[in-house]
């Protein structure tokens, strides 16, 4: 009896113990959380900074419709529409609906709906240098190499298709031609197998993605998505910018709505606009003042332009060349 008590005082000692461990760190986790998180954030910024707050929940609403829309959670995205009373009209639903069926398609390893929209807007996807009709047309081969030797005459037949792009792809439509001569030995023991990897059904959900994306207006990532991650870079700056701000007293440092009171590098992922600054006035070019090109090649800001007028001629201010002011080009970069 005394033996089994002493085993259980042990115990009992050993769970206070390892209790007392847990606590000590489970009591410094609250603690952690006030010194890490700052429970004003909305105060980062005056409110005159931003439209009115019916303004703001619309623009929210609309920016998480979008995303839903976008990540193809179509019901959700309804149910929001309906909840909120939101009013989005049929022309800005159709691409993403459009986007999302070929994209289900893609995935359970349909080509038809994607080639399809490949070939009906072809001579767009050529301007753009897209490849993605030559990419599914090559998929399409492949599937017909995976069926073995009874699919070897159908796959020399399709073949017909990659007639329009020899130019551009001779090397790779050599190479599926190429991996005929072993179709009745098997491809996957062959120097061809690498055309067997699963991989290219990824590849091509993202090369339609990017490409229809950019065809129909569209980003390829969701706004969303892109404003959170970059405010999760950018809030730590600016709340530590605001406690220099309440520690010197200098109010009015932030007062408009499209200019922060520093530079926050966000990485050229994030890069959306020019940020081109005009040498003569220092200053950053925007939609109402965008940079000019000028017939010798030197690039000014058309504020800057006007000023150097004189006579109704120009002269660069970086080399001697004079030249009529309605010559400049306006440039985007």
């Amino acid at each position: 009896m005394s033996q089994c008590c002493r085993k259980i005082k042990d115990t009992v000692q050993k769970l206070a113990s390892d209790h007392k461990d847990i606590h000590s760190s489970v009591s410094r986790v609250g603690k952690a959380i006030d010194r890490n998180f700052d429970s004003e954030i909305c105060g980062v910024v005056s409110d005159a900074v931003w439209d009115s707050r019916e303004k703001q929940q619309q623009i929210l609403q609309m920016a998480i419709v979008e995303h839903l829309y976008q990540q193809g959670m179509l019901g959700v995205a309804e149910e929001l529409c309906q909840e909120s009373t939101l009013n989005v009209d049929l022309d800005f639903k159709q691409p993403f609906l459009e986007l999302n069926r070929i994209l289900e398609a893609l995935h359970e390893q349909d080509l038809g709906p994607a080639l399809e929209w490949a070939v009906s807007h072809r001579q767009r996807l050529l301007e753009l240098n897209s490849s993605l009709e030559f990419k599914l047309h090559r998929l399409h081969f492949i599937r017909l190499l995976a069926g073995g030797p009874e699919k070897q005459l159908e796959a020399l037949s399709y073949a017909r298709h990659f007639q329009p792009f020899a130019r551009l792809h001779q090397r790779e439509i050599q190479v599926m031609m190429g991996s005929l001569v072993y179709l009745r030995l098997g491809l996957e023991k062959s120097p061809y197998c690498h055309l067997l990897d699963n991989s290219h059904w990824a590849e091509i959900c993202e090369t339609f993605t990017r490409d229809a994306c950019s065809l129909l207006g569209l980003s390829v990532e969701s706004p969303l998505s892109v404003s959170f991650a970059s405010g999760c870079v950018a809030l730590p700056v600016l709340m530590n910018i605001k406690a220099v701000i309440e520690q010197r007293q200098c109010t009015g440092v932030w007062s408009h709505k499209d200019e922060l009171p520093i530079e926050i590098e966000l990485g050229m992922k994030c890069w959306y606009h020019s940020v081109f600054a005009c040498p003569i006035l220092r200053q950053q070019t925007s939609d109402s003042n965008p940079p000019i090109k000028l017939i010798c090649g030197h690039v000014i800001s058309r504020d800057a332009l006007n000023k150097l007028i004189n006579g109704g001629k120009l002269k660069c201010p970086y080399c001697p060349m004079e030249q009529n002011p309605a010559d400049g080009k306006r440039i985007i970069f």
